[in-house]
């Protein structure tokens, strides 16, 4: 287990550093791609090193690469370059409904190829000097679409790190097999009766809480910069998750452990001891089964966790923040 400290952290989020992340931004690209099925996917990439590895970001969902402007600035303070892609249907990136509030994908796997056309075509174009391979970091959906395309793919990713994995959607003591007859129910229905997306039960266009409410971080800094954000750049806004992406997302973490035996790669997994949002017992799961296969994943088959911490590890507060990147970027150095 990690367990907080109480020193200062040396990457506070002070106005000083948010003044130097406005300026680093301005030599940040950003830039978009057409996909063969005509979805325009923006990315943004800092590549200033050639000679290194450099580090994809996979955000969650919901999430722009806009709200890690704060971890790209981080990592290249630590020397890493770093490219972030916004997923189909939220960010900057083509909206897949009329309603462009609403989570949707047609088919998960889109999101891992996607990934593959950013990753294997449209950066070696941009930067053919780059030829050392990449790390990748993801965190909670993007944990998924990575072990997707890991598993899907050939690539140069040499270590992955995992913050909160969407290994599995915390189902508050669901049942497995009625989520998924629930989702079946809904999605026949939606085809019947609708041609249009339907939301599923309790999710809407609102996808915000206050702060006092929120389950994602302790921060009160961090979550006040990515609201204003959102509140600055409302095309950014994603609301609640329909039936359709909800049985997607469930029909790939099932993926994800009949394909297991693909990983072959070094693998950690980050895990947020007060989790809300994912299933930290399918994080366990994943990890003890993984290190089976692959002695260089999960070490002693567990994941990292971090007692009291909320599901964004890497927008937390600083004592839970630090650890986690400090944890990522080991991690890399010991898999150059």
């Amino acid at each position: 287990m990690t367990h907080a400290t109480s020193e200062v952290s040396k990457r506070a989020l002070t106005v000083e550093k948010a003044t130097a992340i406005e300026l680093f931004w301005q030599s940040v690209q950003q830039a978009s791609f057409n996909t063969k099925d005509n979805i325009t996917i923006a990315y943004a990439a800092n590549f200033t090193r050639p000679d290194k590895p450099y580090i994809v970001i996979v955000p969650g969902r919901s999430e722009s690469y806009l709200k890690y402007q704060e971890l790209a600035f981080d990592l290249d303070n630590q020397g890493y370059d770093s490219v972030i892609i916004d997923h189909r249907g939220q960010g900057l990136s083509t909206r897949l409904t009329a309603n462009r509030l609403q989570g949707y994908v047609e088919e998960f796997d889109h999101y891992a190829q996607d990934l593959q056309q950013l990753l294997n075509q449209v950066l070696p174009t941009q930067y053919p000097q780059h030829q050392q391979g990449a790390f990748m970091l993801a965190h909670s959906m993007g944990g998924a679409i990575a072990l997707r395309y890991l598993q899907l793919y050939p690539n140069q990713i040499k270590a992955l790190s995992l913050t909160s994995p969407m290994i599995a959607i915390k189902s508050d003591d669901i049942p497995k097999w009625l989520a998924k007859s629930l989702l079946n129910i809904g999605s026949r229905l939606n085809t019947w009766l609708s041609e249009t997306p339907w939301y599923f039960f309790g999710q809407s266009d609102n996808n915000h809480n206050p702060f006092a409410e929120n389950r994602l971080m302790h921060s009160p800094e961090r979550f006040q910069r990515f609201r204003a954000l959102y509140q600055q750049q409302p095309e950014l806004k994603l609301g609640g998750v329909t039936f359709h992406w909800l049985a997607q997302a469930i029909n790939t973490t099932d993926k994800l452990f009949l394909d297991l035996a693909k990983l072959s790669l070094p693998i950690q997994v980050l895990q947020a001891g007060d989790e809300r949002i994912v299933d930290n017992a399918a994080q366990n799961q994943f990890c003890q089964q993984l290190n089976a296969l692959n002695k260089n994943s999960c070490l002693d088959g567990k994941a990292i966790t971090f007692p009291g911490a909320y599901h964004e590890l890497l927008f937390e507060v600083d004592q839970y923040r630090d650890i986690a990147i400090d944890r990522t970027l080991s991690w890399f150095s010991q898999h150059q």
